[in-house]
């Protein structure tokens, strides 16, 4: 596309927006239709001029491996913002013999924005997302009976949330032996509660929850300004009150891309200890 068109988009309309028109505009379009790759491709490309939060190819690569391994029957995905990576990795566990892929987004736009791009990569019938609060949608989930044990599960929404989050999984019983989750931008910008969180051990969590009341806050140490007033907002809280499931065992360790500033925090359930 022309730079002169793209100003124009950036004239009138928000970034997100102008990657449909950017996507849509391109004239073979019915080349681009049911190939996940050159989907990705062209929001890359796109991405030259506009910055996007996704996860990128070589961060990317470490969760295909790890969908590859595992081979989840269904994933489930918090924050889905333009789809790049419900694109991605829909696919890789679409082609692994996969039955879902579950994308939960908090914003309506970035879902719609997200759909027909996951429509245009034919991933329509096998993406499911789910537009709402992350922790309420996980709760749904659970009670639904849509998902009992999180299999693998990348994380990459409001970062104050990382924490809760997965302590709901783990109050709700949805993170068990051999449950495994993959968090981005632990590095950059960073999450120090949830690393400290993953890669305590037991009796160090057993020890905080003895003098730990129930979660009515976001952890926001360590977070900038920016971060923490981000998507839910800066005088937002957890919707349920969790404490998590100290007795938890997990190995967790980043996984960097060489040259990379940030990692993918991998993080697996490899046992439960007894009360």
């Amino acid at each position: 596309m022309a730079a002169g068109k793209r100003s124009e988009y950036t004239r009138t309309e928000g970034s997100e927006v102008k990657l449909l028109h950017y996507i849509f505009d391109q004239p073979k379009i019915h080349e681009i239709r049911g190939h996940p790759d050159k989907v990705l491709d062209l929001i890359e490309d796109f991405g030259n001029e506009y910055w996007f939060a996704n996860v990128g190819r070589p961060k990317g690569e470490i969760v295909t491996k790890l969908i590859e391994e595992i081979r989840p029957r269904k994933m489930i995905e918090l924050g889905g913002y333009v789809g790049y990576s419900a694109i991605l990795f829909g696919d890789a566990v679409r082609r692994n013999g996969g039955e879902r892929y579950i994308s939960l987004e908090l914003n309506p736009e970035f879902a719609a924005v997200a759909n027909m791009l996951i429509e245009l990569a034919g991933l329509r019938d096998f993406v499911h997302t789910i537009v709402g609060r992350s922790d309420e949608s996980l709760k749904q989930l659970y009670a639904s009976g849509e998902v009992e044990h999180v299999e693998l599960l990348f994380i990459d929404h409001y970062k104050p949330a990382y924490t809760t989050d997965v302590q709901l999984c783990e109050e709700l019983g949805m993170i068990s032996l051999g449950s495994v989750l993959a968090a981005d931008n632990v590095l950059f910008p960073g999450n120090p509660p949830y690393l400290r969180y993953v890669r305590s051990t037991v009796k160090e969590k057993r020890q905080v929850a003895k003098s730990y009341r129930a979660a009515k806050a976001f952890n926001t140490e360590g977070f900038s300004d920016r971060t923490i007033s981000k998507y839910l907002g800066a005088d937002s809280s957890p919707a349920f009150e969790v404490i998590g499931n100290p007795n938890i065992v997990y190995q967790s360790a980043p996984v960097q891309p060489a040259g990379d500033p940030d990692a993918i925090e991998v993080t697996r359930c490899v046992g439960i200890e007894a009360s």
